[in-house]
């Protein structure tokens, strides 16, 4: 008898909330931050925001993470200043030269060829013209020039400072440098690890430390 009653109590209680429920109108949510995103939606509608609109541009004078200016004008003059004073950022090493002529292969290869005679693939099948060699003595290209180029590009060669980071564009520079210097017979430029400024101050100190023991 006492089984009957709990099982009639349990049962009048399921069909009170069943029936309390509205097609109509959304459930109860126990965990709302699993329904309504706390951020802003990057187009939504909101009184906060001037004009009611979460996307604005950036502040003035802001520039995105990792992105750094390039005050050399895309111009006739802003690109002879680059070859004649703009260096090379990163050091040349063999670590850079490698990321180099990695991303070399995927872009620029294709036309300035692999070994940096302007005899790539496009050139072959006759795609695009007049790519010239690295070793053109009527161009005489420098890491400036280089680099000025890939930023905003010459011709009908586009920019790439969308597809490269800064650090990325320099390694192809040294890379470009050293086809370079293979083609004219010379040996390409590579940095030595030594620091004089650390090496003289760790003498120092080990000629203070050497007094001081006497």
């Amino acid at each position: 008898m006492k089984n009957s009653i709990n099982i009639i109590i349990v049962a009048i209680m399921m069909i009170s909330i069943v029936s309390c429920k509205k097609d109509s109108k959304p459930n109860y949510q126990y965990m709302p931050n699993m329904y309504a995103p706390v951020g802003y939606e990057p187009y939504g509608d909101y009184e906060v925001f001037p004009g009611g609109q979460e996307a604005m541009l950036p502040a003035e004078g802001s520039i995105p993470r990792g992105w750094m200016p390039y005050d050399y004008k895309d111009s006739t003059e802003g690109y002879q200043l680059a070859k004649d004073s703009l260096k090379n950022a990163i050091r040349y090493t063999k670590a850079n030269e490698e990321s180099g002529k990695a991303l070399y292969d995927i872009y620029c290869a294709i036309c300035h060829g692999a070994k940096g005679d302007g005899k790539g693939t496009l050139v072959q099948r006759e795609k695009i013209l007049g790519v010239p060699s690295y070793d053109d003595i009527g161009r005489a290209i420098t890491e400036g020039s280089i680099y000025h180029v890939m930023y905003y590009g010459i011709n009908s060669m586009g920019s790439y400072a969308a597809q490269t980071s800064e650090q990325e564009r320099w390694q192809i520079v040294q890379y470009v440098q050293k086809l370079k210097a293979d083609l004219e017979g010379k040996t390409p430029r590579i940095d030595t690890n030594v620091v004089p400024v650390q090496v003289e101050a760790h003498n120092e100190t080990t000629e203070e430390n050497h007094g001081n023991a006497h």
